[in-house]
């Protein structure tokens, strides 16, 4: 085996816009100061944002955010495709999930690496009829997984399994660097990842209202891609309902330098994750990004989320949809200066340890590993 590397990624997109996606560009950048080259596989439309360390990007695979039906027809029918460019490539490593049958089979004899960042792999392993050709390519692969959490919902669902576990990483530099301050109004409770379900923006909302009875000008900004119109709809008929249209802003996606500026001058984040039937936050690296800020973070429990948010220490975390916790969480964080301080430098300081550098030498030792 030579020295030089050459990694396939199999992701709907390389950008900043929502997890896979991201996290695609992060470790693509990392991996490039490793000597790794990177070759991203991306539905059609994709651009290279800012992925400076790409050797290059290649639309080939069917699309899925948003997930089309047949999405596992489409898939049987591009692994010609998939495989013919691949040809140059030394592995294949799927980092959206649901591209697994097609990275497994396009793969050949050559390595596959399954990046498991939460719900996805455990729940289609179990799945009936469809599920025989995920597990299959499950087994096939070398999986990691990005939290204890998810790697014990991995193990359980395929047993005999042993995923490796790399933490999702954050550009701390980066998100250090100066940005703008926003337009805010008041005491500010930050969340980005969208408005979910899972994400528990009702539940933020709901505790709004508490919040406000200690904190009469505190401010909810929520951003990040919104995928879910109907729970949109909800979200915003909820702050109608509620008399929160002055103090609840829902901003959806913002440009990279805008959601710094949040991160570096709200005076909280919280995010209050669900788990959802089979659905969990498989880690939470929003919660790495605002912590990199110096920005206290709020978390729930029963997840990932508690490997991104050290209790007591970067953060706070609360049960599962317990609004009265949550609401008292932010009450005590944006009532109390010295608490905000400690989580602050506390965080940064635990974010430093989890710079995408070190990532990107571990998924290299897999790489390695992978390649005999």
């Amino acid at each position: 085996m030579s020295d030089r590397l050459r990694a396939a990624f199999l992701t709907p997109a390389v950008s900043r816009h929502y997890g896979w996606a991201r996290y695609a560009l992060e470790l693509a950048q990392a991996l490039a100061t490793q000597g790794v080259e990177v070759v991203a596989l991306t539905q059609p439309g994709a651009t290279r944002d800012e992925a400076e360390g790409l050797t290059d990007l290649r639309p080939v695979l069917p699309r899925l955010v948003p997930r089309p039906r047949l999405f596992v027809a489409r898939s049987l029918l591009a692994i010609p495709r998939v495989r013919r460019v691949t040809a140059d490539c030394d592995l294949l490593h799927v980092i959206a999930e649901p591209y697994s049958i097609l990275g497994a089979a396009a793969a050949g004899q050559r390595p596959l690496v399954v990046t498991a960042h939460g719900t996805y792999v455990p729940q289609t392993a179990r799945r009936r009829l469809i599920g025989a050709l995920y597990r299959r390519a499950y087994r096939r692969a070398h999986l990691i997984a990005v939290s204890e959490f998810t790697a014990d919902q991995v193990r359980a669902a395929l047993p005999g399994s042993a995923p490796a576990v790399i933490r999702n990483g954050v550009h701390v530099a980066r998100f250090q660097q100066p940005a703008p301050a926003p337009a805010k109004r008041g005491p500010t409770i930050l969340a980005t990842g969208g408005v979910k379900a899972r994400k528990g923006t009702h539940l933020l909302v709901e505790a709004l209202v508490r919040v406000r009875e200690r904190v009469p000008d505190a401010q909810l900004v929520v951003t990040g891609i919104q995928l879910e119109p109907d729970y949109l709809a909800r979200v915003q008929e909820q702050v109608r309902a509620l008399g929160l249209t002055d103090c609840v802003h829902l901003l959806g996606q913002v440009p990279e330098e805008e959601l710094r500026g949040w991160y570096q001058h709200a005076d909280v984040f919280a995010l209050p994750s669900l788990t959802v039937g089979e659905k969990f936050e498989g880690f939470g690296l929003v919660f790495l990004e605002a912590s990199a800020c110096g920005l206290p973070v709020i978390g729930t429990t029963g997840s990932g989320v508690a490997e991104a948010v050290r209790d007591g220490e970067t953060g706070l975390l609360v049960p599962q949809n317990d609004v009265p916790a949550l609401a008292d969480a932010i009450i005590r964080v944006l009532t109390d200066a010295d608490l905000r301080a400690r989580l602050g430098t506390a965080g940064r300081a635990y974010a430093e340890t989890q710079d995408w550098a070190q990532v990107a030498a571990r998924v290299v030792t897999v790489y390695r590993r992978a390649l005999g």
